[in-house]
């Protein structure tokens, strides 16, 4: 059975380039021009991909991802828009995007990254990882310290995970960034640090040692000492 995409795209151009360039490669597309509409039919759970823009009329791209999120809807989603910051990027992934391209875009690019984005979603889930007294389940996103639930966004929680995958080992930032933001590290933007630091909050405040370290110039390590 083929996959079934839902493109939220309103440029009269693009949503049938879209259309007939995803049909081509053997999905199921259905094509809405506005965020109310797209909030409409992906929130039916029908759907395996959501491809979105960013500014749509009705309702903002990131709006609809959001209350997607809010209400449940897990459906994998890649934002494909011409909105290129680092700030741009970081917004669209914290609302719980799996992927972020930016127009103009290479269409063999965009499928390659529909397959990766589609191939974690078949992955068997993973068992709970654990470092010391700290605790995370990536089927149920349950993070626990010393016994003590504790509330993480999607970033961070995808930080930890990241950083508790690799205990032991230095990442610098520019692991950090490719594979938690999925895109090119920019070495003039803070968000690895300032994310960082909001889950050291999290993790280690208040608690007896610290996890997370601080290697100068390197990056930084998950462990117990």
């Amino acid at each position: 059975m083929a996959m079934r995409v839902l493109v939220v795209e309103d440029n009269p151009d693009m949503g049938p380039y879209l259309e007939q360039g995803l049909a081509e490669h053997g999905f199921a597309v259905d094509l809405v021009a506005d965020g109310l509409r797209g909030l409409e039919y992906a929130a039916g759970g029908v759907y395996d991909l959501l491809i979105l823009d960013r500014m749509l009329p009705g309702q903002d791209g990131l709006d609809v991802l959001r209350k997607l999120r809010a209400k449940g809807v897990k459906t994998p989603a890649i934002f494909l828009t011409a909105k290129s910051d680092v700030g741009d990027r970081v917004q669209g992934l914290d609302a719980g995007a799996d992927d972020y391209l930016v127009k103009p875009f290479s269409f063999a690019e965009l499928v390659a990254r529909i397959r990766v984005v589609l191939r974690r979603g078949t992955e068997a889930p993973p068992s709970v990882l654990r470092v010391g007294d700290l605790s995370l389940d990536p089927a149920s996103h349950a993070v626990e310290r010393a016994g003590q639930r504790i509330e993480l966004s999607a970033k961070q929680f995808a930080l930890l995970h990241y950083l508790m995958r690799h205990a032991g080992q230095v990442v610098s930032r520019t692991m950090i960034q490719e594979h938690v933001w999925n895109y090119e590290f920019d070495g003039l933007t803070n968000v690895v640090d300032v994310h960082i630091n909001r889950l050291r909050n999290r993790i280690d405040k208040g608690f007896g040692r610290p996890l997370i370290h601080t290697l100068r110039g390197v990056g930084y390590v998950l462990r117990e000492e």
